[in-house]
């Protein structure tokens, strides 16, 4: 067989062409590494990272990057600017009447020693006061301190059954009926008992607290192999101002509230990866949302 000129341009022109989609696949395969690999960084708040300036594709995702940190750092300010704002108000309301009142007993005490106030009440006042103070920086330790998750395999059934039966003498003062209804059998999750624990029975007492007489937990899988758990009640509704802040720390529509429980809740579900969102919350149904992946 003899092979002319075009014989071999065409056989050329061929592999120039399979050359040509294997480089083009090959850099298809590393842009999509790419994107993978800012996705977990961003949705891990790691933004360290950087790619070279190379081309057009990287710089591209160079400036998604630095998006996402000034808006990181812009929300991370205002965080501090409300919690310091909070902190001072709370300090400040328990040490100015400890002030106040240490000052009056000390300038009404006569020349032999006695004051004309009563100084056991005073005295009284001074401990509550600083009673309150403690408790406040215990609050504020606890919600700094969300210890590292410590996983296990757990069957949601049985954790399930766990927390009603915490929650069951509470509910039952209160006329209202807890339960939970899996839309799947055998479901379960890789996840610290105690701290799960603490979310959902966080939830159900919340919803008791506003008045609610049915609360009902499901549970299903994803479409990406991740459970969905949904604890919804039919108690009062969360205001629509109030639903963008109840994460925010010391935020409470309650008026004995601490305004940690949800603040926490959310900690907790992002040491495991997942999720705590308020699905809705309308008259005759408030759900939140709990995302195990």
């Amino acid at each position: 067989m003899t092979f002319t000129v075009w014989h071999i341009v065409g056989a050329c022109s061929v592999a120039a062409v399979i050359a040509a989609v294997i480089a083009t696949l090959r850099t298809r395969r590393k842009a999509i590494k790419k994107v993978a690999y800012m996705m977990d960084a961003l949705e891990d708040g790691e933004l360290n990272f950087r790619f070279k300036d190379s081309n057009k594709f990287n710089r591209t995702l160079n400036r998604i990057r630095t998006i996402f940190e000034t808006q990181r750092q812009a929300h991370e300010q205002d965080s501090w600017t409300k919690l310091i704002r909070v902190l001072t108000h709370e300090i400040m309301n328990t040490v100015s009447p400890i002030a106040s009142l240490s000052d009056a007993m000390a300038k009404s005490v006569d020349e032999n020693g006695r004051s004309e106030l009563d100084l056991k009440a005073g005295l009284e006042t001074i401990s509550d006061s600083s009673k309150n103070l403690i408790d406040f920086v215990q609050t504020y330790r606890q919600l700094s301190g969300v210890a590292k998750p410590v996983r296990k395999a757990l069957d949601l059934q049985e954790l399930m059954d766990g927390v009603i039966a915490l929650n069951s003498e509470f509910a039952a003062a209160c006329g209202a009926e807890c339960r939970y209804r899996p839309e799947e059998p055998d479901l379960m999750i890789y996840a610290d008992e105690g701290q799960i624990s603490q979310i959902l029975i966080n939830l159900i007492k919340n919803a008791l607290q506003a008045g609610a007489k049915h609360v009902d937990i499901s549970a299903r899988m994803g479409k990406d192999d991740e459970v969905i758990v949904l604890v919804a009640n039919d108690g009062e509704p969360i205001p629509p101002a109030a639903q963008e802040q109840i994460f925010i720390p010391f935020y409470t529509t309650k008026k004995e509230g601490s305004g940690i429980g949800l603040s926490i809740s959310r900690q907790i579900m992002r040491n495991h990866n997942g999720s705590i969102e308020l699905d809705s919350s309308e008259p005759g149904r408030t759900a939140f949302r709990l995302e195990f992946r």
